[in-house]
């Protein structure tokens, strides 16, 4: 089981490092001059996109397909001991990690629209 903490962990670690420029905190590239109300437009975009929440509605299922799919093929190849729970608790996880990267990225269509809305050239 200490395995599988550790194996569950790192992806987690990653995801939250490499967060810092996506999801509501997300900064479009703009192309061409940005006016002086840039600043107020970006972070009413930002918060915007913070109100959707970190999961969407699609989360659960992709958590329990996840779940059921990691358990299924541990109980198939390689049912011992625990093998089975601990597989679906990590394909649970990983269909969690999978709805949060989604909604992250939604978060950041909402900001490149938003911000496109308000008259910005939005190329990235």
């Amino acid at each position: 089981m200490r395995n599988v903490r550790t194996f569950i962990a790192i992806p987690i670690i990653a995801l939250v490092a490499g967060c810092s420029n996506t999801g509501a905190n997300f900064q479009p590239v703009i192309d061409g001059p940005v006016g002086p109300n840039y600043n107020q437009d970006l972070a009413a975009c930002q918060n915007l996109a913070a109100r959707q929440g970190a999961f969407d509605s699609n989360t659960a299922g992709a958590a329990l397909a996840g779940a059921g799919i990691a358990a299924t093929g541990t109980a198939i190849f390689n049912n011992r001991g625990t093998n089975v729970r601990d597989a679906a608790a990590v394909g649970a996880l990983a269909g969690v990690t999978a709805g949060a990267l989604q909604q992250n990225s939604n978060k950041e269509t909402i900001i490149r629209n938003c911000m496109r809305q308000r008259g910005y050239n939005v190329v990235g």
